[in-house]
């Protein structure tokens, strides 16, 4: 896909004006990382808001035991880093390639540039940061009153666009859900004997929508 066209789809740009996204495309890098490759590590400095094109890529954070905590698990179309770019702090977690991963970066200067001249974009900008607060309302109110299996069937209703769920194993998404691997197991089995998914090799299927979303009291 052109660069022009993938960044018309994203939300932060949809409406923009043929000569702005052009503008825009000038002041982007792209990059590409390897399975387990750092992006960026937490506390360094924002280089930009980055764009995911392709592969799937973990922002997550690291407690003092040294066991990580997956944030955010985000494909193509999402963007990362949004918050650190716009206010020019350092980076507030750390971020990962799970898969092959080809992504694009806006410089922190050009986003301001952007926003500062473009009201639409700027109240576009304000509707997307309202969106990940409430997210992260959403997150603390699943681990304080929510169990894992509630939890993990919430986690798959919203990765339903990629069954597969490239690059992510049960100790990814036990990472995720703040809990470990072979609680997570035992929670899938769960999901399986009400007939809720199935399994195809690697792959969850969920078979019945209706009821994993009823498990996951939505």
């Amino acid at each position: 896909m052109p660069l022009i066209e993938y960044l018309r789809a994203l939300p932060y740009f949809e409406g923009l004006d043929a000569s702005r996204l052009t503008a825009l495309q000038d002041e982007m890098q792209r990059r590409t990382f390897a399975p387990d490759e750092i992006i960026f590590l937490e506390g360094d400095p924002a280089a930009g808001m980055w764009m995911v094109e392709q592969g799937r890529v973990k922002v997550y954070k690291i407690n003092p035991e040294g066991e990580e905590h997956i944030m955010h698990l985000l494909g193509p179309g999402n963007t990362f880093n949004d918050i650190a770019a716009l206010d020019g702090g350092n980076n507030p977690a750390n971020a990962g390639a799970l898969t092959h991963v080809t992504a694009w970066l806006l410089p922190s200067e050009a986003l301001a540039r952007l926003v500062t001249s473009d009201p639409l974009l700027a109240r576009r900008v304000i509707k997307m940061l309202a969106a990940r607060v409430r997210n992260l309302v959403g997150q603390i109110e699943d681990l304080a009153l929510y169990s894992v299996t509630i939890r993990l069937a919430r986690f798959l209703l919203k990765q339903m666009d990629d069954p597969a769920l490239s690059g992510v194993t049960r100790a990814t998404i036990a990472a995720h859900l703040a809990t470990k691997p072979e609680t997570v197991s035992r929670a899938l089995r769960t999901l399986e004997e009400a007939e809720a998914i199935r399994f195809d090799r690697h792959r969850i299927i969920i078979t019945r929508e209706d009821l994993l979303r009823t498990i996951a009291a939505l």
